[in-house]
């Protein structure tokens, strides 16, 4: 919280708060947004939640391919909760404005769940090759602490990745503080600067390629390795 804390001081002084432009087109239908919004977002959280109980209670499903599934899952859990209750409150809200603080706090949780996402699936590739490929050296190669420090990994390195991103974009001045979207997107906010972008978008570049194209090849390997 103390990097948070930090934006906030910089931030505030150019801009206290974003307009959410997107909420006027959903006016008419509010309640039936909302209703959908709280079921999916219930849903979610049930059926997340409910499932790494059993992991965590279930001595047999103690394995690294389990443990991998329940990183899933609590991943689930922190995106959704980042997103959807924010959703729910500007739905009903007639004031479709955020907080500077909170909208960098929302891109951070949104990203590094997206970041997460994709890279604990290259993780799972990468187990399930070992399964296939290597079934007798599964159980020496891939041990729960080496899974447990894979998780470790993923979790430090997308939040650390996002924060460097984050830190470069709060430094920015802008001149506006409409954002035509649902909730805060980086690249809109980005786009709303009036100082030199460069090395923001350079980086952001380069976070791209590292976010999809590096976990994307361990996934492609696996999945046609065992051909």
């Amino acid at each position: 919280m103390s990097f948070f804390c930090y934006a906030t001081s910089i931030q505030l002084h150019q801009l206290s708060y974003f307009i959410l432009e997107a909420y006027v087109h959903v006016v008419n239908l509010k309640y039936l947004y909302f209703m959908i919004t709280a079921v999916l977002y219930i849903v979610i959280v049930i059926v997340n939640t409910f499932l790494i109980v059993v992991i965590c209670s279930n001595r047999s499903l103690h394995e690294p391919m389990y443990l991998f599934l329940c990183s899933l899952f609590v991943n689930e859990l922190y995106g959704s909760t980042g997103l959807f209750p924010f959703l729910l409150v500007q739905i009903l809200s007639d004031i479709h404005t955020v907080s500077a603080p909170l909208c960098f706090l929302q891109i951070f949780c949104v990203y590094t769940y997206g970041n997460i996402e994709i890279c604990s699936l290259a993780i799972m590739s990468y187990d399930r090759y070992l399964a296939i490929c290597y079934p007798l050296q599964y159980n020496t190669c891939m041990i729960f602490n080496k899974a447990l420090y894979f998780i470790i990994v993923v979790w430090f390195y997308c939040c650390m990745k996002f924060l460097i991103t984050l830190s470069l974009n709060i430094r920015l001045t802008l001149c506006g503080n409409i954002i035509n979207s649902l909730y805060c997107h980086n690249y809109l906010v980005v786009k709303l600067a009036c100082s030199d972008t460069q090395v923001s978008n350079y980086y952001g570049l380069f976070g791209t390629v590292l976010s999809i194209l590096v976990p994307m090849l361990p996934i492609l390997f696996s999945s046609y390795s065992h051909f």
